[in-house]
């Protein structure tokens, strides 16, 4: 293969656990040309990647515009692969017209009837979607590469070293969906069972800074900082690799952290790691809430509990994680 198209328009956590395919097809074809397609947004965790020649960007502000402009400019580079990652029909119409001289995707994706070769996509059954991305290109690839990786940039790097004075260890607290999200007063409880040795900082996107503070104005202590809005997705990504641990949710810096193998520690409420979304670092570790009826409650979360009692969250015994 001379020519290859990557395409995963989702969120942040699905470009990286697409990261691998990266990785594996330039191991496996090293004069390979490779480029990625991400939705607007999401181009900083790639731009830097040494093994891609070119990213595209859609922007779903203007998705018809952006998707026929796509069209275009993928035509005219007669890819010889095109894997579509994504299950949305934007995605679908991306491939199937990008004139790639081969496409493979995912059934769930309904404009798959004009891919060449088309894939399950089960969610229930406990593998991790960095192996279900894989499956798409096994039978192209000999050797396979499953951990998820990104490239921060000197750059990226500069800008954290004011905060690497001391050891430390980082908290993303915050999630889109509010059921995935532990509650305020168990990262309260976490920190205080912390060494005082570390100093912490939280991590999250501008919209998470009040809830961080609040944690802090809580959590009654001297070391803590907070960084919400403070950094750029890879400058976190670089912040995380000289962290000690990284404590998050089910949410895109539990990935951030895979790509960096860094120690990490999961929150699972209401959604399960056997979903195919749990850590990936070589020293990770998952605290849930198990063998409750009610869990998990949906692939996504919900904004509230549907039963009320929040018990995944609220019943997790955060003290038993490791420092």
């Amino acid at each position: 293969m001379n020519k290859v198209l990557i395409i995963q328009t989702a969120f942040i956590g699905d470009v990286i656990l697409a990261t691998p395919l990266v990785e594996t097809i330039k191991a496996n074809y090293p004069n390979c040309k490779l480029d990625f397609l991400v939705k607007k947004g999401n181009e900083d965790l790639v731009n830097s990647h040494p093994l891609l020649s070119k990213v595209y960007v859609i922007d779903k502000s203007r998705k018809l515009n952006s998707l026929f402009q796509n069209i275009h400019k993928i035509r005219k580079e007669k890819y010889d692969l095109v894997i579509n990652l994504q299950r949305f029909a934007s995605s679908g119409l991306i491939a199937a017209f990008s004139g790639g001289k081969k496409i493979v995707g995912f059934k769930k994706n309904p404009i798959s009837f004009l891919f060449n070769e088309r894939f399950e996509h089960k969610i229930e059954n406990g593998q991790h979607e960095v192996d279900r991305n894989l499956n798409l290109i096994q039978s192209v690839c000999k050797s396979l590469i499953r951990r998820p990786k990104l490239y921060p940039t000197n750059q990226d790097f500069d800008k954290v070293e004011q905060y690497l004075e001391s050891p430390f260890i980082c908290l993303a607290p915050a999630s889109v969906w509010k059921t995935k999200q532990a509650p305020i007063e168990k990262w309260i409880e976490l920190i205080k069972a912390l060494s005082s040795e570390f100093k912490i900082y939280l991590v999250g996107a501008p919209s998470d800074f009040n809830l961080c503070q609040e944690i802090i104005q809580k959590s009654n202590s001297s070391n803590l900082v907070n960084l919400c809005g403070q950094l750029k997705l890879m400058e976190t990504a670089a912040l995380f690799s000289k962290s000690h641990r990284v404590f998050v949710n089910d949410s895109g810096p539990l990935h951030i952290a895979s790509s960096m193998n860094t120690p990490v520690t999961a929150f699972f409420c209401s959604t399960t790691p056997e979903f195919g979304f749990g850590p990936l670092s070589d020293k990770s570790e998952v605290v849930e809430v198990k063998n409750l009826e009610c869990r998990p409650c949906g692939l996504h979360g919900h904004k509230t509990c549907p039963k009320g009692h929040f018990d995944c969250g609220n019943l997790l015994d955060v003290k038993k994680s490791n420092v």
